[in-house]
């Protein structure tokens, strides 16, 4: 494959094609923040250590984030909250979404309230959920639950309306009744679909909960990386950053693991 074609349009490349150009972007960008925080002193530092820390000084400084910082605990403080507000989400959105999509007159009727619940900013749900449900966990948990409800019962939704009328009318000339009709044909279709948003929605979710975690938090990764500030420790900081992208990166591999083994027959997993 040539340069040419390489650059394309809309052209993709073959797969080690494609981890190799990710290889490189990560590595030119090691190289821009060694050179830019590199210096025997501050002075001759371009950024200053006090502003953002040079690789070695994250590296360094990773050990005493585990120990002093309770890392695995703040890991797992966040991911309860994100377990528990998420499930809730589930366990509301996915069924009302089932129904408003297999009945248009129910859909219709859950579109304003819907939308008004995906177009609230979620920063103003802080406040409202420190109103309603005070400052310990559970407002943590019905944070993520109102920020992510909204979108599973709307993406639900519309993957069970998409599914295509044939199918319906098929089904109903065999002898199916509505229910057959629901979990047989609506929802089996839809389930990859509905298992992608669920996938999207819980890395949302994840990134919500360090918003919620800077409020009153005692543990939790957000607690953590908002403490490092006030401490002035941009090392343990920076190292919390990557350690949710590595916790943020990882889950999705499952996710998509798990989507792989149940619908192999649909190619767009990532």
């Amino acid at each position: 494959m040539t340069a040419r074609h390489l650059f394309a349009l809309r052209v993709v490349p073959s797969l080690p094609v494609r981890q190799a150009a990710g290889s490189a972007a990560i590595a030119a960008v090691l190289l821009v923040w060694w050179f830019l925080t590199s210096g025997v002193t501050p002075e001759a530092r371009t950024i200053s250590p006090s502003v953002f820390p040079s690789p070695m000084e994250v590296i360094r400084g990773f050990p005493s984030l585990v120990t002093d910082r309770n890392l695995i605990g703040g890991i797992a403080a966040s991911l309860n909250r994100v377990f528990l507000g998420f499930g809730l989400a589930l366990l509301v959105g996915i069924p009302l979404g089932i129904v408003a999509g297999s009945f248009r007159l129910i859909g219709a009727a859950a579109q304003p309230i819907s939308l008004f619940g995906r177009t609230i900013p979620v920063a103003a749900l802080l406040p409202l959920t420190l109103q309603m449900f005070g400052i310990g966990e559970l407002q943590k948990v019905m944070f993520i639950f109102l920020a992510t409800a909204p979108f599973v019962f709307h993406d639900t939704a519309r993957a069970i309306a998409s599914v295509h009328d044939r199918y319906v009318d098929t089904a109903q000339t065999l002898g199916a009744s509505s229910a057959d009709v629901m979990a047989k044909v609506l929802i089996a279709l839809a389930l990859p679909d509905i298992y992608a948003t669920i996938r999207t929605m819980f890395g949302i979710a994840f990134g919500y909960i360090m918003l919620a975690e800077v409020v009153d938090a005692k543990a939790g990764l957000g607690f953590i990386m908002l403490q490092s500030q006030r401490r002035g420790m941009p090392e343990h900081l920076v190292a919390t950053l990557f350690v949710i992208s590595a916790l943020a990166y990882g889950l999705d591999a499952l996710f998509r693991f798990f989507q792989r083994g149940l619908f192999p027959y649909r190619e767009d997993h990532d």
